[in-house]
């Protein structure tokens, strides 16, 4: 039996925060920082007169207060007849009325705008080219939303099979982009990691939940799928500490999966180069990187052009046992629009209508 294994960052299915459509990255980069900075102040037990002046700022700074606006890239979302976070006064200025978080009761979050309909298509197409028997998502809705996306692209759009099963765990992000799985195989068991901590911080951007796979055989296969904390805002220096501490919370999870079946996957989108520290760690735990397998003779990346190894950061590692099963190893890039450098799909004719700017990691096993 072959048993195809695949990783994709889909970069949502249907909808996703406005702020992830900007083409200008430096605009993107400073409105996802400020987004969580806001999210950080307004945690605060107790607000300081910095920190409501904080708080306005960012609010201000994005029209945020403006129910009218149709271009603030997140809100403060209020209960209806709850505590208040702040008022509009006459003449526009805002006030802070709360004396700190337990003073109001909502919440900030990320507005979001439907995907362009090319591109769901597009999404679709590329899983049901590679047509894996399991399949890790990264950057997903929820579990609604992947079944929709089932039933509704794969199946009714593409004519392509559907999968009879399909997962996922609302996690830590509160953009909601989340981890989930599609399987062709029964899903016996998950276990989700989102209330782990280390030195008192919560380890997972998102989780690392361990999905327990059935195969033919009767013999457990568990993938591990995860979205560690991205280089696109905050201090690098924290980015790459959270990473690694990300990282080392993942080899013992795996190391506490080998102990109940030797058939272990640590897959999806680890935002960091074979060469860091995060992903050493990994590898020093006996996972073997797909990519390695004699039988990939493709570029070296997985994410736009994928043709330098600072573009690797999408990841199926497999434990010895699985790898020693591997029969081939590729990378599904004509999702991406990179029109200078490989083919796309033809219905793939801009970044707007491009699947994904990551390539979906699939490798081949005999089981």
């Amino acid at each position: 039996m072959t048993l195809r294994i695949a990783t994709f960052n889909a970069e949502n299915l249907f909808r996703r925060p406005r702020v992830f459509g900007l083409e200008d990255q430096a605009e993107r980069r400073e409105i996802l920082e400020d987004f969580s900075a806001l999210v950080s102040v307004l945690d605060h037990e107790t607000y300081t007169a910095e920190d409501k002046d904080a708080i306005v700022g960012i609010l201000e700074k994005y029209d945020v207060h403006n129910s009218q606006s149709r271009t603030r890239p997140f809100v403060v979302n209020e209960t209806r007849g709850g505590a208040k976070l702040f008022k509009v006064k006459q003449g526009g200025a805002i006030e802070i009325v709360a004396k700190g978080r337990p003073n109001w009761v909502g919440w900030a979050e990320m507005v979001r705008d439907d995907l362009n309909w090319e591109a769901v298509q597009n999404t679709g197409r590329l899983i049901a080219e590679i047509d894996a028997d399991i399949l890790l998502t990264v950057e997903v809705e929820d579990r609604l939303t992947l079944d929709r996306f089932n039933e509704q692209v794969l199946n009714d759009q593409m004519g392509a099979k559907r999968y009879p099963f399909n997962m996922l765990i609302d996690g830590n992000d509160s953009r909601g982009i989340d981890v989930g799985l599609f399987s062709r195989r029964p899903i016996d068991c998950i276990r989700s990691h989102i209330f782990d901590t280390a030195s008192g911080r919560t380890v997972f951007s998102r989780d690392c939940p361990e999905f327990e796979v059935e195969l033919p055989d009767g013999k457990p296969l568990w993938i591990l799928g995860n979205h560690f904390k991205s280089k696109g805002f905050g201090k690098a220096a924290d980015s790459a500490n959270k990473r690694k501490m990300q990282a080392k919370q993942v080899r013992k999870i795996y190391e506490a999966a080998l102990e109940r079946s030797a058939r272990v996957v640590v897959a999806g989108d680890l935002n960091d180069t074979p060469d860091s520290d995060p992903i050493e760690l990994l590898l020093s735990a006996g996972l073997q990187d797909a990519m390695s397998h004699s039988s990939y003779t493709g570029a070296p990346g997985t994410y736009g052009t994928g043709q330098s190894l600072r573009q690797k950061i999408d990841y199926l590692m497999l434990s010895p046992d699985l790898f020693d099963r591997v029969q081939a190893v590729d990378v599904e890039r004509r999702g991406i629009w990179a029109p200078h450098t490989f083919k796309s799909f033809e219905t793939v004719t801009s970044k707007a209508t491009q699947a994904s700017d990551h390539g979906a990691l699939f490798a081949d096993l005999e089981m």
